[in-house]
C-alpha cells in the first residue's frame, strides 16, 4: 500500500491524558506512526467519562496536534475505553457441522452462540475472541474452516463493558467530528502493541498501570485467558505523595514524575528533594527515601493485588512462562521492574511497542503503549478481515465449482 493510503487513528481516552496517534501502513506491511498529540485529561475518572465538555476539549486539543504534525486531517478513529465497569469471561460456543465441513456460516454460528454471557441491562459484549476450537474428538484447532466433523465447539473470551460508558465515549468522540471505526477495550488494545506471538505461546501476563485504573490481560498457549481491572494506578500514588508529605496534588504529581522510585533500596540517604508546602507554608527539604517509602508502599499493595487476582483466576506463574510485561504511564518509574520481580518471582520487562516504526523518541514510551496498540489493532484486523474474506471466497468458488460439476453430471444423465 502506497503512502498516501487512508490513515489509521488511535484514540485513547485515558484518566489522565488523551493521545491521538495517526499512521499508515508501510509498503512492507507495517505501521509507520506520523503524528501524535497529546493533552490533559481532566473529563475522565478512573477510565470513566465524568464530564463531556472536557473531554471534548482535550480531545480536540490532541487531535489538533496530531494532525499538525502529520500534516493532515482525519475523520475516524479506533477509540479505547477502560475503567472498572471492563469484565472478561470465558465462554463455549458449538454448533453442529451440517455438511461435514466447517464453513465460514458455522464458524459465525459458533461464535454467536459462545457470545451469549449473562449479562446485565446496562451491559454489551464488546469483543468475542477466539482462543481455540474442538471438532468432535480433536481440540487445540486454530483455523477450523474446511476442517472435516460432526460437531464444532468454539472456546472464547467475551469481554464486556457498561452500555452507558461506551455511550459517554462515542458522544464525546463524534462531537470532534470524528466517525468511530471501532471502540477496543484497552488491555486488548495494549496488548496488540507490545506482546510478541512468543510471549502469548509461553504465556505472559500484561499490566497496563495507568492513571486511573491497571488493567491484567493473561495469554497462554497463544490466547487471551484473563482479563480485569484493578481500581488502583498512578492517581493511588500521587494521593500517597500528598497526603504524606502535606504537599498540593499538582506537586505531589510532580514529585513522583521528577524523584520518586518504586523500591527504596535504591535511593541513597544523601538525596534531598524539596517539597512545596500548602498555601502559604513554608517549602520543606526531605530524604528521596522518604518519597520512595510512601511510593513503594503503594506500588508493591497493587502488584500484590495483582498477584491475588491470578491466583483467584486460577493463573498459577508455571503458567507464565514470558513472565510480566508493565506498560502504561504508570509503570515508567525507577524501580517498578525491580519491584514486580520481587512480588512475582518471575522475569518482568517494560513493554514497547513492535511493528510500529516512526516517533521512536515517543512512542517507546509505555505511556503511549495503548494509543499505539489501537494502530496495531486496527491493522491485524485489517489482516484478518482481509484473510476472511479470500477464505469465502475460496469457499464460493469451491461451490460454484462442485455446482457446475453437479450440473453438468446431470445434463449427461438426461
Amino acid at each position: 500500500m502506497a503512502n498516501n493510503s487512508t490513515p489509521i487513528v488511535g484514540m485513547d481516552i485515558g484518566t489522565t491524558k488523551v493521545s491521538v496517534c495517526i499512521g499508515r501502513q508501510t509498503p512492507e506491511g507495517n505501521v509507520e506512526a506520523t503524528g501524535i498529540g497529546t493533552h490533559a485529561s481532566t473529563g475522565v475518572r478512573r477510565g470513566m467519562v465524568v464530564n463531556i465538555e472536557a473531554t471534548v476539549e482535550a480531545i480536540k486539543s490532541a487531535l489538533h496536534e496530531a494532525q499538525s504534525m502529520a500534516g493532515h486531517s482525519v475523520d475516524s478513529a479506533f477509540v479505547s475505553i477502560g475503567g472498572e465497569h471492563v469484565k472478561g469471561v470465558n465462554s463455549q460456543g458449538n454448533v453442529a457441522i451440517r455438511s461435514g465441513e466447517v464453513s465460514n456460516e458455522e464458524l459465525d454460528l459458533a461464535l454467536e452462540s459462545a457470545q451469549a454471557v449473562p449479562l446485565s441491562n446496562d451491559e454489551k459484549v464488546m469483543h468475542v475472541i477466539p482462543q481455540e476450537y474442538v471438532i468432535d474428538w480433536q481440540d487445540g484447532i486454530r483455523e477450523p474452516r474446511g476442517m472435516s466433523g460432526t460437531r464444532m465447539d468454539a472456546n472464547v473470551h467475551v469481554v464486556c463493558c457498561a452500555k452507558n460508558a461506551v455511550r459517554n465515549v462515542t458522544k464525546c468522540v463524534s462531537l470532534c467530528g470524528i466517525g468511530i471505526k471501532g471502540i477496543v477495550v484497552e488491555p486488548i488494545a495494549s496488548a496488540s502493541a507490545v506482546l510478541a506471538d512468543d510471549e502469548r505461546e509461553l504465556g505472559v501476563c500484561l499490566l497496563d498501570i495507568g492513571g486511573g485504573t491497571t488493567d491484567i490481560a493473561v495469554f497462554t498457549d497463544g490466547a487471551i485467558r484473563h482479563t480485569e481491572v484493578v481500581s488502583m494506578a498512578g492517581d493511588s500514588v500521587t494521593k500517597d505523595i500528598a497526603m504524606t508529605l502535606r504537599t498540593p496534588a499538582q506537586h505531589a504529581e510532580e514529585l513522583k514524575i521528577r524523584y520518586a522510585c518504586a523500591l527504596q533500596d535504591l535511593t541513597h540517604e544523601d538525596e534531598s528533594i524539596r517539597v512545596p508546602g500548602v498555601a502559604d507554608r513554608p517549602d520543606s527539604n526531605l530524604s528521596r527515601q522518604t518519597l520512595a517509602a510512601v511510593v513503594e508502599s503503594r506500588y508493591r499493595e497493587l502488584i500484590e493485588i495483582v498477584r491475588n487476582a491470578l491466583k483467584n483466576a486460577n493463573i498459577p506463574t508455571t503458567k507464565l512462562g514470558s513472565g510480566v510485561v508493565l506498560t502504561g504511564g504508570a509503570a515508567n518509574m525507577e524501580g517498578v521492574v525491580e519491584l514486580a520481580e520481587e512480588v512475582f518471582h518471575l522475569p518482568v520487562s517494560l513493554g514497547r511497542p513492535r511493528n510500529i516504526s516512526g516517533l521512536d523518541e515517543i512512542l517507546q514510551n509505555p505511556a503511549y503503549a495503548t494509543c499505539s496498540g489501537l494502530l496495531a489493532f486496527a491493522e491485524r484486523q485489517k489482516l484478518e478481515n482481509r484473510s476472511g474474506n479470500q477464505q469465502k471466497q475460496s469457499a464460493i468458488r469451491r461451490s460454484m465449482r462442485s455446482l457446475g460439476t453437479w450440473m453438468r453430471r446431470t445434463y449427461d444423465s438426461i
